[in-house]
């Protein structure tokens, strides 16, 4: 039976030993923090302090998420950095989807340790997508694309339908965020599905080009789609996601567990 989901923000104070090490995580669009709850579970368990909040719009109803704005989603996740770092002393982000590109923001702006990103989204593919700042007048809502989860019998608890006004915000989103990525320094690990039916390759083309002062990692998944934080290849980003975090608080080499594992592809 599928349990109910809980959009419920997360939290948890530092329990490990060593430096103080925060880390923020973020959920995807029209999603909640159900979706990556699992994975913040395990950063917590690890030691981590940890807070994954429930971005505006997000949780309620499709409606109330046509009511918001890309700057409330990101002004989200940059409070839950700062009320880290006023008690850490390193953060890192993490995010899935929308939740990397608002993870690459705080990379950007904020001094990070690094960043872990499942799918992340930068570019909408759908050709329609230029038009959604007209469409959404005539438009309110279009078909979801959720539960993109090759493991049988997982809801992510989105939305059941996407409203055209937050697709246009998520649009703006994407492309404000691809003109912060050079500014960004910290290392970027990347779990990347080999199949996924909401965030294509053209996304990763955009990161690997931004990324030009950042070391960029990318592991790929053979048995997730898109919401591979509750499919098949779990246990290894979570696992992953630990020892990356830890390396990069105490120095060492970040790539050195995946080293056989690195996606060495040209842009």
């Amino acid at each position: 039976m599928t349990a109910l989901p809980d959009h419920s923000p997360f939290s948890s104070p530092f329990t490990g030993t060593g430096p103080r090490t925060g880390v923020v995580v973020s959920h995807g669009f029209t999603g909640s923090p159900h979706g990556v709850r699992d994975w913040a579970r395990s950063l917590a368990d690890a030691g981590f302090a940890v807070r994954m909040p429930l971005l505006p719009g997000h949780g309620t109803s499709w409606q109330e998420l046509a009511r918001t704005h890309w700057q409330d989603w990101a002004a989200a996740i940059d409070a839950a950095y700062v009320e880290l770092a006023g008690e850490c002393d390193h953060v890192a982000v993490a995010g899935l989807s929308m939740g990397g590109a608002l993870a690459l923001r705080v990379a950007a702006t904020r001094p990070v340790a690094g960043a872990v990103l499942v799918n992340p989204g930068l570019v909408i593919d759908d050709p329609r997508a230029p038009l959604a700042g007209i469409l959404r007048f005539v438009l309110k809502s279009t078909p979801a694309i959720a539960n993109d989860i090759l493991k049988e019998g997982i809801d992510e608890g989105a939305y059941p339908r996407t409203p055209v006004a937050a697709a246009y915000e998520l649009n703006k989103l994407f492309k404000d965020t691809r003109r912060l990525l050079p500014r960004i320094s910290a290392p970027v690990r990347v779990y990347r599905s080999t199949v996924d039916h909401v965030v294509s390759e053209t996304s990763m083309e955009a990161l690997r080009r931004g990324l030009a002062r950042a070391p960029l990692e990318v592991i790929r998944l053979e048995n997730s789609y898109h919401v591979a934080t509750m499919d098949n290849d779990a246990p290894e980003i979570f696992r992953g996601s630990a020892d990356f975090i830890r390396s990069l608080v105490a120095g060492g080499d970040p790539g050195a567990a995946h080293a056989s594992q690195k996606d060495t592809a040209d842009d």
